[in-house]
């Protein structure tokens, strides 16, 4: 069964499809317009603009908290109740260096705002942060699926692991188009959407 959507579609690979080709379309054109200029990076506001940006012909929810509880494998993110707390206290967090960036970007990752799209959106968002603060981004192209998703699995306990993994992807090439548009490919591939290349879109 599929998640609700402004589609009609009902059937999950269908709708899986449907949702990467318009998502991966709009991410590319999140690089080529000033829509993340105009947001607070850092905050989840800003977050949200990205989220709604990316799922908004798909999704009701796209930019919206969630409104249920959510769990993936055995690891449950934060509850509904507590969902506004959390989020202002990760508003609240500095983000001066690379350590610090990360602890934040874990602390989203565990937060989970939304229904659907959270990592992929999340990524972009630390992007932006780390392109800031540091004049640096990840080449996710560098960063093994397996590597990551089990060092973010890990992260809520011990964030050494994340951190070693993405201090080794930086790179000083933050206006480099082919490394966006490869980072997005490669953030999709970790969520199990891989039909179609940035490129060809």
């Amino acid at each position: 069964m599929a998640l609700e959507n402004k589609l009609g579609i009902n059937d999950s690979t269908e709708l899986a499809r449907v949702e990467e080709r318009i998502s991966k379309t709009k991410a590319i054109k999140l690089y080529e317009s000033n829509i993340v200029e105009n947001c607070e990076i850092g905050k989840f506001s800003g977050l949200a603009k990205i989220h709604k940006f990316l799922f908004e012909k798909i999704y009701d929810f796209a930019g919206k908290v969630r409104t249920v509880n959510i769990a993936k494998g055995n690891f449950r993110f934060a509850p509904v109740m507590y969902l506004d707390v959390a989020l202002k206290h990760i508003d609240d967090m500095p983000q001066s260096n690379f350590d610090e960036i990360i602890e934040k970007y874990v602390e989203m990752n565990v937060a989970h705002p939304f229904r659907e799209g959270n990592g992929r959106s999340t990524r972009i968002w630390l992007d932006l942060i780390l392109k800031k603060e540091l004049k640096l981004v990840i080449d996710w192209n560098r960063v093994d699926k397996e590597d990551y998703l089990l060092a973010m699995e890990r992260s809520p306990i011990k964030d050494v692991e994340i951190k070693v993994l993405l201090k080794n992807a930086l790179t000083d090439q933050i206006d480099d188009r082919e490394v966006y548009m490869k980072g997005i490919d490669v953030s999709y591939y970790y969520e199990g959407y891989n039909t179609f290349k940035a490129e060809e879109l």
